[in-house]
């Protein structure tokens, strides 16, 4: 069934602006649709600081209306009126005299996608709080459970809506930060696969980690009905249980080594309850070649890329399966940054081997793995 995704970028115009939400706008769009949606065909909206809080209102409910899987990917800040206190998405003419007239309710969102089937509904955040939205993030937040009178938990997008992304709080003054969060998913997206939200969730948090405050709130919750939605948030930093904050944390101190060891434990522990080829392996095997990546060092990042998509065509899955495709082309541009003669031929005979399974939807790639290969047998 075809997939809708709603591409929403909204910030304050002026001096109010925290967050170049519509950087990230361009990044998303060279995403093919299909993609997007994780589905095989795909309708893209898409609003770039948007004026009107009713211009919005109005795309969500068509999408929202949509019968097959729908994606939200919101980024923008976020700020509280005055009168009632609730969140609200600035919009390009919101001050904070006229959140309540000029900004996007954030409890339209569950109201427009309560009554969609379970399961159907994704959205992926990449908020920044101003400094009063934040302190109330921080005491009466995202964690808190509903009160006595059943009050919805604040950020709470609706039982049947899986939620990923994270809050970060207020830049420094006189400072644009920049979605370094949703740019992570975009360029994660841009191989051509998309993983289960979950996974591209944690991948995101992975590769975004150098540029992160270190005091973002991390949103991971499925959404399947029942339980708390954002019972998995957490301090990057606090770990909260979630390994994948912790190897955030230490990659965004430097600390490499302890980040790939922290992953190894959990791809061991994988293997040993789930088998080698098993997806819960192979993800942290994934997560492994991505932080060799972060760490400069190319040639581990290539070899575990080169064997995850082994792993995978040894379980049976297709050359032209999305997440062989993408082992390869990463394997492949990881290849590309391998400055050593030696190690660059012995990897690239194998990724050459590879490509003649797996060819790729980049025509000419297994031809420019054997100019290359020529040209490192000439060097010493």
């Amino acid at each position: 069934m075809p997939g809708t995704v709603l591409l929403v970028a909204a910030a304050p115009l002026g001096r109010g602006r925290l967050v170049d939400a519509a950087s990230v706008l361009p990044v998303l769009a060279a995403v093919p649709p299909a993609v997007l949606a994780g589905t095989d065909t795909a309708s893209v909206v898409e609003l770039a600081d948007p004026l009107e809080p009713q211009a919005v209102l109005t795309r969500l409910r068509a999408a929202a209306a949509s019968p097959g899987p729908l994606t939200v990917y919101v980024t923008g800040q976020l700020q509280l009126d005055r009168r009632q206190r609730l969140p609200h998405l600035a919009m390009a003419r919101t001050t904070p005299s006229t959140v309540r007239y000029t900004a996007f309710p954030w409890h339209w969102f569950r109201d427009e996608l309560r009554l969609r089937p379970d399961g159907t509904t994704t959205l992926l955040l990449d908020l920044h709080a101003d400094a009063e939205s934040w302190r109330w993030l921080r005491s009466t937040g995202p964690g808190t459970p509903p009160g006595p009178s059943g009050a919805p938990v604040p950020l709470d997008p609706g039982r049947g809506s899986a939620v990923y992304g994270r809050i970060a709080p207020p830049p420094s003054r006189r400072t644009v930060a920049a979605p370094a969060y949703m740019k992570a998913v975009a360029t994660i997206l841009r191989s051509g696969h998309r993983p289960p939200p979950e996974q591209l969730h944690q991948l995101a948090v992975a590769r975004m980690a150098p540029e992160s405050s270190g005091a973002d709130l991390l949103l991971a919750a499925a959404g399947r009905g029942g339980g708390d939605p954002h019972a998995a948030i957490a301090a990057v930093g606090p770990g909260g249980g979630d390994p994948h904050a912790a190897i955030a944390a230490a990659v965004r101190a430097g600390r490499h080594a302890d980040a790939d060891a922290l992953a190894a434990r959990h791809e061991q522990a994988a293997v040993r309850a789930h088998g080698p080829a098993s997806e819960e392996a192979l993800h942290w095997a994934e997560v492994r070649a991505d932080l060799a990546m972060l760490a400069g060092d190319a040639v581990r990042s290539c070899r575990t890329w080169l064997a995850v998509a082994g792993a995978r065509l040894g379980a049976g899955q297709a050359a032209d399966a999305p997440a062989v495709e993408a082992a390869v082309d990463r394997a492949h541009h990881q290849w590309g940054r391998i400055r050593d003669p030696a190690r660059a031929r012995e990897l690239g005979t194998l990724l050459a081997r590879l490509r003649g399974q797996v060819p790729g939807r980049r025509r000419g790639a297994l031809e420019h793995v054997q100019r290359q290969l020529r040209q490192l047998q000439t060097q010493d």
